[in-house]
């Protein structure tokens, strides 16, 4: 739920959960990167397709092995997860560096797909420990998510195939990459803002010490941390210039936030009555023609 959890205190170094994810996910990243680049820019690597990515993979899996070794449980879970994570970041680095042309903003795509799962992980981990797990890094959101990434995939790859040109309009790419910035950065600072009264799961019980936020980002729209969300999921498909799939995220992305926050509003007022009914008379979703539940 996005404006009412617990409010305990939250220490503001980050957690040893989320340290050793950072580390997993920046040195698999530099290490992967460093191994590779200059392999490919010097021409080392044979120069048959696909090739060039077997060394990245070789690398990889060396650092799952020394991860597999020192670490265990729950501590594995997570930089098992961070660590691919950084793995994607790398191969995205080298996808948009060594590529030919119309796979570069695939590479844009990956990068920005694995920076916000680790991202997610990172928030949380920063702002409310509490409620971290491995499931923080949503990468098992929901099957219909994982449909969706795969059919924005498979698209891509037959428009590659069949009109290869069509994925050259860099200048219309490049708004995809700016919807996925301003989604992030209105993600992140609502997630920031709410500090432990953020949690990725909507909650159904008001505990004594719940809290509405209202100040902040809260002040301009009531439900930002979706209002984020939303942008970056259209912004991932304008990057890859799918316009099947555009239209596709754009209106089941805006159905599932127009139902998810209407009940969730229902919630709200249970919780704060009064308080957040006047919240919502001064305050928009800001989502496009989501007016959430009105109680008038």
């Amino acid at each position: 739920m996005n404006t009412g959890q617990r409010t305990a205190s939250v220490d503001s170094k980050l957690c040893h959960e989320g340290r050793l994810s950072l580390y997993c996910y920046l040195l698999t990243s530099f290490i992967v990167l460093l191994a590779t680049a200059p392999q490919i820019y010097y021409d080392t690597v044979p120069n048959i397709w696909g090739a060039a990515m077997w060394g990245p993979v070789l690398y990889y899996a060396l650092i799952n092995m020394v991860i597999r070794y020192l670490l265990h449980d729950n501590d594995y879970q997570i930089a098992l997860r961070s660590s691919f994570l950084g793995f994607v970041e790398a191969i995205s680095v080298l996808i948009i560096i060594f590529a030919p042309d119309e796979l570069k903003q695939f590479g844009v795509y990956s990068f920005f797909m694995a920076f916000f799962h680790y991202s997610e992980f990172l928030a949380i981990a920063w702002c409310n420990p509490n409620s971290l797990s491995v499931d923080s890094f949503i990468l098992n959101h929901s099957i219909h998510y994982a449909l969706a990434a795969v059919a924005s995939w498979l698209e891509f790859g037959l428009e590659v195939w069949f009109l290869p040109s069509f994925k050259g309009f860099y200048y219309i790419w490049l708004i995809g990459v700016v919807l996925c910035m301003l989604g992030e950065i209105i993600r992140k600072v609502a997630m920031i803002t709410a500090r432990n009264s953020f949690t990725h799961l909507v909650q159904y019980e008001k505990a004594d010490n719940h809290k509405l936020i209202t100040h902040g980002i809260y002040a301009y729209m009531r439900h930002p941390s979706y209002v984020g969300w939303f942008w970056w999921s259209v912004g991932t498909q304008i990057i890859l210039l799918n316009p099947v799939c555009i239209l596709i995220y754009t209106i089941v992305s805006w159905t599932f936030f127009h139902d998810r926050i209407y009940m969730e509003e229902i919630t709200l007022l249970n919780f704060f009555r009064s308080d957040y009914h006047k919240y919502q008379q001064h305050v928009p979703t800001g989502l496009p023609c989501i007016k959430g539940y009105r109680i008038d």
